[in-house]
């Protein structure tokens, strides 16, 4: 509650990077002075995550220090399309496990990535706004927070820039979350959760080593 910024670094996975075989998501997730506040693994089968990509359904598990689960993921198998407005992506959160905080939901726009924050009840708290091409080319990529009626930024979601070599041959990122220090505790959790969805939608790897990085594909 007393932070405005974390960062989430994804684990290099040797097998991935020398295969292209699809092997479980696992991040450290930091406070601003690089300090590891938990960490989170992907839960999915095999068979799942090298057929169906990105779009893949998984459970993922984020847990503290002492090993206790804290935030639980779910991620039901949905597409990303910009042609049709039915089975877009989302992502429940839930805080503690089996108690739903908020959902993490793909709008449908031709051009855009846009996302909204909602609440328990379904309600829009916030938007998220994407660039129209989210390809990560020696920068960072913004996706900014917005509040439900306002196009002034509150807050950032950045896809950071790992290095050429990281860039090129493997599909771990690194992403940076700005928020005020006053939004709610649960917003700021359903955040990690858009910022989760996020990779997997425009930075996660292909069964052929592709990446999207546009509501086109």
């Amino acid at each position: 509650s007393q932070i405005d910024q974390i960062l989430i670094h994804q684990k290099v996975e040797l097998l991935e990077a020398i295969t292209f075989f699809e092997t479980k998501n696992r991040y450290v997730i930091k406070n601003s002075l690089g300090q590891e506040i938990y960490t989170a693994k992907e839960d999915s089968d095999c068979c799942t995550r090298n057929c169906c990509g990105p779009n893949r359904m998984f459970e993922m598990k984020i847990k503290d220090h002492s090993g206790q689960e804290v935030m639980h993921l779910v991620k039901p198998f949905r597409c990303t399309s910009c042609f049709w407005p039915c089975c877009l992506q989302e992502m429940e959160v839930q805080s503690p496990p089996n108690t739903t905080i908020g959902y993490v939901v793909q709008n449908w726009h031709p051009f855009k990535p846009k996302l909204s924050i909602l609440g328990a009840a379904k309600e829009t708290l916030l938007r998220i706004e994407g660039p129209f091409c989210a390809c990560s080319c020696c920068g960072d990529v913004d996706f900014e927070v917005m509040g439900k009626d306002s196009d002034q930024p509150i807050g950032r979601i950045s896809k950071q820039w790992s290095g050429l070599i990281k860039e090129a041959f493997t599909d771990t990122d690194n992403f940076g979350i700005q928020f005020p220090m006053d939004l709610d505790v649960k917003m700021k959790a359903v955040l990690m959760g858009a910022c989760i969805l996020i990779d997997f939608m425009f930075f996660e790897g292909s069964g052929d080593g592709d990446q999207r990085c546009s509501v086109f594909g």
